[in-house]
């Protein structure tokens, strides 16, 4: 029992030492009216358990592929959980029939562009890679 949550202290403290340093922010298309999320909304969006914006508008959110350092520290940091976490919370979801993951679209740069494109896509990227396309809606600290 003790094993699954020090193997999670211990990825915690590995991402610390790096990945967490980047400043990671949940995106909106420019054309889409949210001005703002909070921590709870946009984690309630990727982990399935809202489908909606706050203003009601769908909400289709997208990650980054597994692995990538961004996709690492937003997790960690918006819900507290490690990437051996996430996929177990989405193993248990889909094995209940209680939700998909999000669809898994590469980098920053290629979420951004897709979230630009869409006003009910939801994305986060590193803050460098923002520009007017898109809408910074929660830097997630």
């Amino acid at each position: 029992m003790r094993q699954p949550i020090i193997i999670a202290v211990l990825a915690a403290a590995l991402l610390a030492g790096g990945v967490c340093r980047a400043e990671v922010v949940v995106i909106v298309s420019a054309r889409n009216p949210v001005k703002a999320l909070s921590s709870e909304q946009a984690a309630d969006l990727f982990l399935g358990v809202s489908a909606d914006f706050p203003n009601g508008l769908h909400a289709v959110p997208i990650d980054q592929s597994e692995g990538s350092p961004v996709r690492d520290t937003f997790y960690l940091r918006s819900s507290g959980k490690a990437p051996a976490q996430m996929k177990a919370y989405w193993a248990r979801m889909l094995f209940t029939g209680r939700g998909q993951p999000p669809v898994e679209s590469g980098d920053s740069a290629t979420v951004k562009r897709l979230v630009a494109d869409n006003p009910n896509l939801v994305g986060y990227i590193d803050r460098s890679a923002l520009d007017p396309s898109v809408r910074a809606v929660l830097t997630i600290h």
